[in-house]
């Protein structure tokens, strides 16, 4: 069974975002576990907001290792600017610590960006931020895996070799702790050639798994409104984008796409929702929809 699910709407808590993607049919599900505009290096879970969200999770049919955390976008654990990676490191490791626990699957964090212009430099930080979370953490059924990047300016995580940099940095004993992510768009937008055969994308996953040791932990199925190499993080609806709707077919049908959580980040139709409204997005349940269609047809 294909793990297919949405970064869901929390308009009334996360609980609600569990219930709405059990309502259209999901079986993963992305939150933010805080604000994602803010560093949240202070902001905790309490006891009581666990056990209402695997409450909902359970009623939605959604297994808590299903689940991802998206972490907040601000955190630039690449930069060289001391101050600001010393408060990117406190958020990434606090993220860490409400995922965990959260009991979730994964928390899913964008590296940052090297400023400097040193790239290895920057993945050496990227890593030595992943350290800090890992050894202030108690170890728990949740990872914390790299999200690739779309390439934008200066930032880091867009190439196989990058991503494995980063994670070549992490003890041996905690090394099964962290891993990585791919994002669609992200891939095509870094001149990833998804688009142009089944070949090619096969090619593409093989890349990142030769370099990094390790398949991807899960997915983010999103269309792209920019052109390949266009380095421009724009996500569509799945077919109504310029990848295109055949190669998510491709993708759903690698080896690689059992088993982990294949996320849509793509656009909402209703994203002002009351609190209390469980109802499913309906362009969420119409992507889900071509998805499982895609994969069908791809056999």
């Amino acid at each position: 069974m294909l793990l297919l699910g949405a970064h869901c709407i929390d308009t009334g808590g996360i609980p609600m975002a569990a219930r709405r993607a059990g309502h259209a049919g999901m079986h993963a599900l992305q939150i933010f576990s805080a604000i994602p505009k803010y560093y949240n290096d202070k902001v905790g879970v309490k006891p009581d907001r666990v056990a209402r969200f695997h409450d909902a999770l359970a009623a939605a049919g959604i297994q808590p290792a299903h689940v991802i955390v998206h972490a907040a976008y601000v955190l630039n654990c690449a930069t060289p600017d001391a101050e600001k990676w010393e408060r990117a490191a406190a958020g990434l490791a606090k993220e860490f610590e409400r995922s965990t626990a959260l009991g979730v699957g994964g928390v899913c964090f964008h590296p940052g960006a090297a400023t400097t212009g040193d790239r290895q430099e920057a993945c050496e930080r990227v890593a030595e931020a992943m350290r800090r979370a890992l050894a202030a953490v108690p170890e728990g059924t949740t990872r914390l895996l790299i999200e690739n990047t779309a390439g934008a300016g200066t930032t880091v995580g867009r190439t196989p070799d990058e991503v494995a940099l980063m994670l070549a940095g992490i003890p041996h004993d905690q090394r099964h702790r962290a891993g990585y992510g791919l994002d669609t768009c992200h891939l095509f937008a870094s001149g990833f050639p998804l688009a142009e055969s089944r070949e090619a994308l096969t090619g593409v996953l093989d890349a990142f798994e030769a370099a990094t040791g390790e398949p991807p932990a899960f997915l983010h199925l999103n269309d792209s409104e920019g052109a390949m190499g266009s380095n421009k993080d724009r996500h569509a609806l799945i077919g109504e984008g310029l990848i295109g709707a055949e190669p998510f077919g491709w993708l759903l049908q690698d080896r690689r796409a059992h088993g982990i959580p294949l996320i849509l980040e793509t656009p909402q139709q209703l994203p002002d929702v009351a609190e209390d409204d469980a109802t499913p997005d309906p362009w969420d349940v119409q992507c889900i929809t071509r998805l499982r269609a895609l994969a069908d047809a791809a056999r």
